[in-house]
């Protein structure tokens, strides 16, 4: 009986998250042979490609743009989080603490917000499990959608 209940919570652990979200996203990288003949197509075939609008920062340093929809830049933004993983975010954190004007007496007075450090460890636990959850639907729907669109029907998860 224990078994089955520590399988079910390593499951839902959050190193098997992530080692999902990189196995669906390594799987993409590598169905996805021509990158460019997945622009302006739309992610989901009953949307319509939005507007083009910044969304973040990669991580270069430049804008990335995010045209909603659009499967080219779901595919770069799920392999710049996929980097982003596996080497680490502290230069990319601080290239965006200097755009953002973040001072040192800033960064002390939130790093002395230690009142409940284990919710809030909880509360970032359960967004960063969900986010990973849906970012891995969004790259296994992607390389099943490259699938479609270059006329491999059946491969895929």
């Amino acid at each position: 009986m224990m078994q089955i209940s520590d399988s079910y919570n390593q499951r839902n652990s959050l190193f098997n998250a992530m080692n999902r979200f990189i196995g669906a996203v390594n799987n993409m990288d590598q169905t996805v042979m021509v990158p460019s003949l997945l622009r302006d197509v739309p992610l989901d075939e009953e949307e319509e490609v939005k507007t083009i609008s910044p969304i973040r920062t990669a991580s270069n340093g430049s804008a990335a743009y995010f045209q909603d929809g659009d499967m080219y830049n779901y595919y770069v933004l799920l392999k710049s989080i996929r980097n982003d993983i596996e080497w680490g975010v502290l230069q990319a954190d601080d290239r965006r603490k200097e755009k953002m004007g973040v001072t040192a007496l800033d960064i002390s007075r939130i790093e002395s917000d230690d009142d409940d450090l284990e919710k809030q460890f909880h509360y970032h636990l359960t967004g960063l499990h969900t986010v990973l959850s849906k970012l891995t639907r969004k790259a296994n729907t992607l390389t099943n959608r490259y699938n479609q669109e270059i006329g491999i029907r059946g491969c895929g998860l």
